[in-house]
């Protein structure tokens, strides 16, 4: 199932400063968007109101975010709409035990949730080391993490803030695959990111927070074609 969401009238205060004030916006299926601007226009404070996390002091999303944010936190079964931080949050636990946490809705025996998850492991590169405690993590293997536990559950769309800031070309690139498996299946992604890159390029929309509002257009190619062959783009996903 692909959901869409629209805001309507939303902005965002504090105190006396207007962040935005965004007329209307629209994500629906299979948009790919790269969200850009300078620090401190809103970036992120714009991806946790879509997703649910924070409430904008006007303004109304539908589906409201009330429905959202128990999607996110687990209280219903399936996770259509995920937020990724920038610093990723990870459970006090083992690899295995972050990826499979949003497993635990669906009815897989403990041999079936094993598989599944040592092979998204597999997608990003960590599956050796899925019974080590995240705390022996670097930051670039600890966001793959959290990209990974986002994937295998398929969300219709998800937003990832900064997501390559502390990742090599590798990681990249396996998270490339990751996200274009998701848009395959007909989810959304929303990507911030100060860089273009190999995820900005999947993006055929741009959006600019700007002079406290929303600017939307088509985005051209961003990241100009090169020789550099992706080693991971054949592999299999699941």
């Amino acid at each position: 199932m692909t959901i869409k969401i629209n805001a309507k009238q939303v902005s965002m205060r504090f105190r006396d400063r207007v962040l935005f004030h965004i007329p209307e916006l629209v994500i629906g299926p299979n948009d790919a968007i790269y969200l850009k601007g300078d620090n401190g226009v809103g970036k992120t404070t714009l991806l946790k109101i879509l997703s649910g996390l924070i409430k904008p002091t006007t303004g109304k999303l539908i589906p409201p975010s009330r429905s959202l944010l128990s999607r996110f936190t687990g209280q219903s079964g399936r996770k259509d709409v995920i937020y990724l931080h920038q610093n990723p949050y990870l459970f006090d636990g083992t690899v295995y035990q972050n990826v499979a946490y949003g497993l635990k809705f669906q009815k897989l025996s403990p041999q079936e949730k094993r598989a599944q998850v040592i092979n998204a492991l597999r997608l990003v590169g960590l599956e050796t080391i899925a019974d080590e405690h995240i705390s022996v993590l670097s930051g670039g293997e600890k966001q793959r993490v959290a990209v990974v536990r986002a994937w295998i559950l398929k969300p219709s769309i998800l937003m990832m803030d900064e997501p390559s800031a502390s990742l090599d070309q590798e990681s990249i690139d396996r998270i490339v695959e990751l996200s274009k498996d998701l848009l395959a299946r007909g989810s959304s992604l929303i990507i911030t990111s100060h860089q273009s890159n190999a995820l900005t390029a999947l993006c055929k929309k741009q959006w600019w927070i700007k002079e406290n509002t929303l600017i939307e257009s088509p985005l051209l190619q961003i990241v100009k074609s090169t020789t550099y062959e992706n080693p991971y783009a054949s592999t299999k996903l699941n």
